[in-house]
């Protein structure tokens, strides 16, 4: 065991090196702590700044969506605002902007912020920007479907191309728009089923819910008939149609004769035409083909493909003879079809003692 007088120079070695350590800690943190300070300093401030600025870009595009929302409700509230605008389909459309914007804007700012941090801790950001490119390109080729469909989402949405209640052809589907999404759109067909479309999939968009829609009629009638009788009946179809409800809102122009579509031997094709409300042309048609059937009935004008009139002249009688099959030639037992089918006879038998030759 060693004597008290062998460790007190030890003590005195370590007391000594202790202090020594502290005094250059003291003179180490003196010398740097204005450093310190200062860069403390700046990363409050980047993040302070960074923090207010998303604040206030996020309520501003809130406060924007929010009176797009009230200007779309204004208007539905006036006497075409239904007509012109919707308001779920511009409700989403704001919505869907308005959380592109801002998770754009909160990713620029935020990033921005997180590099002049490390910038301010002086760490190179060579590696880190090359590391996180890379990163990026494989990531983007990797999902290269998911972001063709988040952008295509982006500009249908932006430019309205489409919105809810809208009827649309997507080529790999049609329906009734229910959802817009970013990604995907859903559309109810016309047997009730849901499509779900990827937005990346969409590459040709037919909206039939823009604008108006034109109705077409076409009528055959027999090519004996008066034209300019035919013209009457059909305009006080057309102007009796205008006048009742709901017709005279589905409407949109005067129902027109637009005269003979194709003349044949036995038939004249008579087309009508007029400009509708959008999607309701459909109903504008069968409406129509009612009433003219109704008119020509009354009028005596004949429509093709109807019942002979009593006492009608113009149309031979049906031969009873075209029914009925043309006759055979092996009816004829003595026709050569008939004898050709027989069946060939046996050959004799030879007499006795003639030898065959072999």
């Amino acid at each position: 065991m060693p004597s008290p007088a062998t460790l007190l120079p030890q003590a005195a070695s370590t007391t000594d090196d202790a202090a020594e350590s502290v005094t250059n800690a003291a003179s180490f943190v003196e010398e740097n702590w204005a450093t310190w300070l200062s860069i403390g300093l700046r990363i409050l401030l980047i993040i302070v700044i960074a923090v207010a600025l998303r604040s206030v870009v996020r309520k501003a595009l809130t406060k924007l969506i929010s009176r797009m929302n009230t200007s779309a409700e204004a208007v539905e509230g006036t006497a075409l605002g239904g007509l012109l605008v919707n308001a779920e389909r511009r409700r989403q459309r704001s919505e869907a902007i308005g959380s592109v914007l801002r998770s754009v804007s909160s990713f620029l700012i935020l990033g921005t912020a997180a590099l002049m941090v490390l910038a301010a801790l002086k760490i190179d950001l060579g590696p880190l920007l090359a590391s996180a490119g890379v990163a990026g390109v494989a990531i983007g080729f990797g999902a290269r479907n998911l972001v063709t469909d988040f952008l295509s989402g982006v500009f249908m949405i932006m430019e309205d191309q489409y919105g809810v209640g809208d009827k649309i052809d997507a080529g790999v589907a049609s329906g009734e728009v229910i959802e817009v999404g970013l990604r995907v759109t859903k559309l109810r067909g016309d047997n009730g089923e849901i499509w779900y479309v990827r937005n990346g999939e969409i590459k040709r968009i037919g909206n039939l819910s823009q604008g108006w829609a034109t109705a077409g009629v076409a009528v055959q009638v027999k090519p004996t008939e008066n034209l300019a009788h035919i013209r009457e009946v059909v305009q006080q179809v057309a102007d009796t149609l205008a006048k009742e409800t709901p017709w005279d809102e589905r409407l949109w122009g005067p129902v027109e004769v637009l005269g003979l579509d194709e003349v044949l031997l036995a038939s004249m094709t008579v087309k009508v035409s007029a400009k509708t409300m959008p999607g309701q042309q459909f109903a504008v048609e069968r409406e129509l083909r009612w009433r003219i059937k109704e008119a020509f009935d009354a009028a005596g004008i004949r429509i093709i493909g109807g019942a002979p009139a009593p006492g009608d002249e113009d149309e031979a009688p049906a031969d009873q003879a075209a029914a009925v099959a043309a006759p055979s030639a092996l009816a004829n037992p003595a026709s050569p079809q008939s004898l050709a089918t027989a069946p060939i006879p046996p050959a004799p038998a030879p007499a006795p003692g003639v030898r065959l030759p072999k």
